[in-house]
């Protein structure tokens, strides 16, 4: 990851800010946590190279400095996404997603009425044809927990076949684990695929939510994370707010902004 992040900050010229920049949510001489929006990269990618904005160079022009990811978050989800200042806070910090000892909660709609429960359910890892060539490609499914609870419920009159109405759910995900699109996989293995879902999820609810809720994003959030401190041994909370978009999707379930 490391020399990765090198040649993004080292050898990628400056590249200009097209949109607004990033909400930062915490920083200080170690470790920048920004608001992602949906559908920006972290860095980048073969899987867009045509993509001329990226989560690394958006907050390294913002503070004018160069910053390391630490951890993974999908380019259609939006939320928390953690960098650091200097290669020996990314190691560590690093290690702490590793190890699972940091906390994450994601928000997420979903289809269907689902309630509250545990998922243990292994996961085998999807290797891109590209960046993942030279792994090893007969891996064996590895170990995948998720906490899933249910914050609100509702039906709208609206007609997705077979049914002549759609239910959806307001989920509180909470992973033990950090599977490649592990939420996205427990969930459509639950068959409460999340809404907004391309690879995994329902596309005829995606439909009804591009034509009738004007959503053309993936419903889930990042909303929460906390770690240790690799300095100061404290315990960091880092609260990622709901975008516009998000908001509007609720405001049109008529679900209730405060949960």
């Amino acid at each position: 990851m490391n020399e990765i992040n090198e040649l993004d900050n080292e050898q990628t010229p400056e590249l200009p800010n097209i949109s607004p920049d990033l909400e930062i949510l915490y920083q200080d001489d170690y470790l920048v946590a920004v608001n992602k929006p949906s559908g920006l990269l972290v860095h980048r990618s073969w899987l867009d190279p045509h993509a001329t904005e990226f989560a690394l160079q958006k907050v390294r022009n913002q503070i004018g400095k160069f910053v390391y990811p630490v951890h993974r978050l999908d380019r259609p989800t939006s939320g928390v996404l953690l960098f650091a200042l200097d290669k020996e806070t990314a190691n560590k910090i690093s290690e702490q997603f590793i190890a699972h000892t940091t906390k994450k909660r994601y928000l997420a709609i979903v289809r269907g009425h689902l309630g509250n429960g545990e998922l243990d359910y292994p996961l085998k890892e999807k290797l891109d044809k590209i960046a993942d060539k030279k792994a090893q490609q007969d891996k064996p499914a590895q170990d995948a927990f998720t906490e899933y609870t249910c914050l609100q419920q509702t039906e709208l009159p609206i007609a997705v076949r077979p049914y002549d109405s759609s239910r959806y759910s307001l989920m509180a995900l909470i992973p033990k684990t950090g599977r490649k699109h592990q939420l996205r996989r427990h969930m459509a293995h639950l068959r409460h695929p999340i809404i907004g879902d391309t690879s995994h999820g329902d596309g005829k609810h995606n439909a009804m939510f591009r034509d009738n809720l004007d959503c053309q994003r993936l419903l889930l959030h990042a909303i929460y994370l906390s770690i240790t401190h690799p300095v100061s041994n404290t315990l960091v909370e880092i609260h990622a707010p709901l975008d516009t978009s998000f908001k509007q999707v609720l405001v049109n379930l008529k679900m209730n902004l405060n949960f």
